[in-house]
């Protein structure tokens, strides 16, 4: 057995962003975001949590009931994070389809039904000089979680977004620049 503890990750720190859609997506770990691309600001210590979830559907086979196959009926990807910066960007991302409007200083954002609102999306994540760049090309915030306005914790804004697949198939691409993507441990 071959064990590598140069290759353990921790993701130290790192940023969320969006865009309209169909703007101009990074093609590697490290070259800076488009203009297009809004830092989405501070996230909370939980970090940005990916998931990967399938249903499928067994066959089985009429001679004692084996399953002989099982057939992927569908799948999601999906990124969860809590944005604790209150900003114009996360307002109205949190009320999809609403708009902060500001004038002499003052903002109003009146609250609307969620409708469609899909966008790119796209996150940093960094260990030292280890690099991961996630690029969602069409998303959207699936979900929101509760707002607590508390004395002692930061307004919070769970957001999940969930990733809608290309023509072919890819929902998100990653990029990274991390030695440890490109080998393979010794058996």
């Amino acid at each position: 057995m071959s064990l590598n503890a140069n290759a353990v990750r921790v993701a130290i720190t790192g940023a969320a962003y969006v865009a309209p859609p169909k703007s101009k997506l990074p093609t590697d770990a490290t070259s800076p975001w488009d203009a297009a691309f809004t830092d989405i600001g501070w996230i909370s210590d939980d970090g940005i949590t990916e998931s990967n979830s399938s249903d499928t559907s067994e066959i089985k086979g009429w001679q004692g009931g084996q399953t002989v196959r099982k057939v992927v009926s569908s799948s999601e990807m999906t990124f969860q994070f809590t944005a604790i910066e209150t900003s114009k960007t996360v307002l109205e991302l949190y009320h999809k389809g609403s708009k902060v409007v500001t004038t002499t200083g003052k903002s109003v954002l009146a609250v609307k039904a969620p409708g469609p609102d899909r966008r790119s999306f796209g996150f940093d994540v960094i260990d030292g000089n280890s690099h991961i760049r996630i690029v969602i090309p069409d998303g959207e915030v699936t979900e929101t979680g509760d707002i607590t306005y508390k004395g002692d914790e930061a307004v919070g804004y769970e957001l999940t977004v969930t990733a809608y697949p290309a023509a072919d198939g890819t929902v998100a691409i990653k990029y990274s620049d991390d030695p440890a993507w490109g080998t393979t441990p010794a058996p």
